[in-house]
Parts: C-alpha cells; sequence; structure tokens
C-alpha cells in the first residue's frame, strides 16, 4: 500500500505517537498546542513530508520535521520513522551542593552551622 500524499494533523501525531489517542491530539490542536510551519494548525489541516510541527507538552516544546506519513499507528520504533526531532537538547541541570554531615541525633544546627547552610544553597 502506498503511503499518502497529505494527512490530517492530528492523525498523524496520533500515528508517530506524539500523542497516546487521536482524541487528545485533535484537543491540543484546538488548545492551539500544534503549529505547522509556524501557523496554529486545527485537527483537519494538513501535513504533508517536509512540514514542521512544533508541539506544546508537559515537558517543553517539542519540535518535528515530518519525514513520512503512515495510515497505521504501529510499534514506537517504526513510529520514530515518520518524523525527525529537531528539539533543542535541555539545558543541563544545576545540581545543589548537600548540607554538611551531621551525625544522627547531634541535635539542631547552630546559629553558625544554619548560615553555611544557608550559604551553600544560595539563599
Amino acid at each position: 500500500m502506498e503511503s499518502p500524499v497529505a494527512m490530517r494533523i492530528d492523525k498523524w501525531l496520533w500515528a508517530a505517537r506524539a500523542f497516546k489517542t487521536r482524541s487528545i491530539a485533535a484537543d491540543a490542536c484546538d488548545g492551539g498546542k500544534v503549529d505547522v510551519n509556524g501557523e496554529a494548525a486545527k485537527p483537519a489541516k494538513q501535513v504533508r513530508p517536509g512540514d514542521h510541527v512544533e508541539i506544546t507538552v508537559v515537558g517543553g516544546r517539542r519540535i518535528l520535521k515530518v519525514i513520512a506519513l503512515s495510515e497505521r499507528r504501529g510499534p514506537a520504533p517504526e513510529a520514530r520513522l515518520l518524523y525527525d526531532d529537531l528539539t533543542p537538547p535541555a539545558p543541563p541541570r544545576i545540581r545543589q551542593a548537600k548540607p554538611p554531615y551531621r551525625a544522627a541525633g547531634a541535635g539542631r544546627p547552630t546559629k553558625r552551622e544554619r548560615r553555611e547552610i544557608d550559604r551553600l544553597r544560595g539563599v
């Protein structure tokens, strides 16, 4: 079976496993969370290979380039072949230093120790 020339964005997002169900993908389109080539997309918007799709999800913003179209939702390795992920990597997380070691049962920190802890935490 031949791949279609164009298909609905909600169906493609579902097939590419960007959303768990097609209705969730359609709701995201209606809610303004999906852009195709820089323009807000309604669920019936047609996408073609080469289009850029931007999705706002809980973890941030994903930028996908449509490579192929598929009528069916296949396994994850097959779904990854439908797009090229252009999302920039997340910035590295800043690690905070642990407070100084205190033996169990040593009581509350002194005022001096509390100030040192605050200094380490950057408060």
